[in-house]
């Protein structure tokens, strides 16, 4: 637990914003749709849905090298890193069969069409870093 004398810093270890710009041009577009394709696929089937989860975690930073932000707490005794609470497990399974699965399928499929139009893109972005929280309301 941190003290009162302690302060909390956010940190994102994330390349500069024209390499992930290059890169997104380059590779991530088409890559980003092939790989959100077969961890789609993966996480509607029984054996391939860790892989799947695993794969669609990681959405954002196949498409542009995000890097998710880290809280990490500075204390007189030490450095901690907390991550965010998480919903109950069973809530995050049940929501993944009733609703996650296919909202995920067509959130990214709609981030993915607009991510090929300029007008689209910074919003193509966003629904991309949010691709976890539809599919298993996960919090980054």
């Amino acid at each position: 637990m941190p003290a009162s004398n302690s302060y909390t810093v956010l940190r994102s270890n994330e390349p500069h914003w024209a390499l992930r710009l290059v890169y997104f041009v380059l590779f991530g577009l088409w890559f980003s749709a092939i790989w959100a394709a077969i961890g789609w696929v993966l996480s509607v089937t029984v054996i391939g849905l860790p892989l799947g989860l695993w794969m669609l975690e990681r959405l954002p930073q196949v498409t542009t090298l995000r890097a998710g932000a880290r809280e990490v707490i500075v204390t007189p005794g030490g450095v901690y890193e907390r991550a965010p609470t998480q919903h109950p497990f069973l809530l995050r399974a049940l929501y993944f069969i009733v609703v996650g699965w296919w909202l995920s399928a067509v959130w990214i499929v709609a981030a993915w069409t607009l991510s090929a139009s300029i007008i689209g893109l910074l919003l193509s972005f966003w629904m991309i870093d949010r691709v976890p929280a539809i599919l298993t309301l996960r919090r980054s």
